[in-house]
């Protein structure tokens, strides 16, 4: 007796919720790959390298374990890097956001005009990091730089500094640079934040004779405090992991002044030749900034608003 096998053909329905299952899966391999290539391994690889002592150069890779780690927790150079980052974080939160909340301020109320004010505002966030070090570095130079003639100029010799070559005023110089550079980052954010702010409540505020800034006290300020929560966020995290525009303006220096978690790590691994000490470093760069992170975050889903 012949027994038939009867194989049912897919029908359209059942190709196209396949489709739609496979859909996701193909638009993201890519991305996925990336970040599992350029993330993910170099992250792991990291913690791996941290439980050796090695130059980078050679064969003669020791296993150490947590000798590194160890040694981290009684380095005081480290320690001062991460007070350095913290310092520079807290700097990034007072200066960066009350002024870009004025800017976005004056920017929704300004009217005809304001597009072009908003491209000149937004300039510093697209320069590169590198080249307004170089910039910034030339400007406050203390015998060349253009500041302290200005100073001069204007009879205020007193007030002319070696900015970056004084322990007391190095990491402020720093700060100021690139606060002046994230600013526009947090002034669009307000400003999305603003524009999503119902004007209703303002007008009816109005009204009631409510002056401007009592509006803004009373009824704009705590509808944006989700964005501040974000904004400040942001700002800690991109303060805690900065390199490239300290590294051109310091080095670190002086005497170690304007070091932070970033440089100290770099030095290590290129002047002195500890990789396995540097990853270290690294790692817990990527501990710090995650845990603060994660303690923002947290912030912020517990306080959030529309943005």
């Amino acid at each position: 007796m012949n027994s038939r096998v009867t194989v049912l053909a897919p029908t359209p329905r059942r190709r196209t919720a396949l489709a739609r299952r496979l859909a996701p899966v193909v638009f993201l391999a890519p991305a996925v790959l990336l970040m599992l290539v350029f993330l993910v391994y170099p992250l792991v690889d990291s913690f791996r390298l941290s439980l050796f002592e090695w130059n980078g150069l050679g064969a003669g890779r020791v296993f150490v374990g947590l000798g590194n780690w160890a040694e981290l927790l009684h380095d005081t150079q480290f320690r001062h890097a991460l007070r350095n980052n913290l310092l520079l974080a807290l700097l990034s939160v007072l200066i960066q956001l009350p002024i870009a909340l004025a800017l976005a301020l004056l920017l929704e109320r300004a009217g005809r005009g304001s597009q072009w004010l908003k491209i000149l505002y937004f300039l510093p966030l697209l320069f590169s990091s590198v080249a307004l070090g170089v910039v910034f570095k030339n400007i406050l130079d203390p015998n060349f730089g253009p500041l302290n003639a200005l100073l001069q100029a204007i009879d205020l010799p007193w007030l002319a500094q070696d900015w970056l070559g004084d322990t007391r005023l190095a990491l402020l110089s720093v700060a100021l640079v690139v606060c002046w550079q994230n600013i526009p980052f947090h002034m669009i954010l307000f400003m999305a934040g603003l524009a999503s702010f119902p004007r209703e409540l303002a007008e009816a505020a109005r009204l009631d004779g409510a002056r401007p800034a009592k509006v803004f006290w009373t009824i704009q300020l705590p509808w944006l405090r989700g964005t501040l929560r974000v904004a400040a966020m942001l700002a800690v995290i991109g303060s805690l992991r900065y390199f490239d525009l300290v590294y051109v303006m310091t080095g670190g220096g002086p005497e170690g002044a304007s070091e932070l978690m970033a440089t100290y790590m770099y030095r290590t691994v290129f002047s002195s030749y500890r990789l396995g000490y540097g990853s270290t470093i690294a790692s817990a760069m990527f501990l710090v900034v995650t845990l603060i992170a994660a303690l923002g975050l947290r912030l912020t889903r517990r306080f959030a608003t529309p943005v």
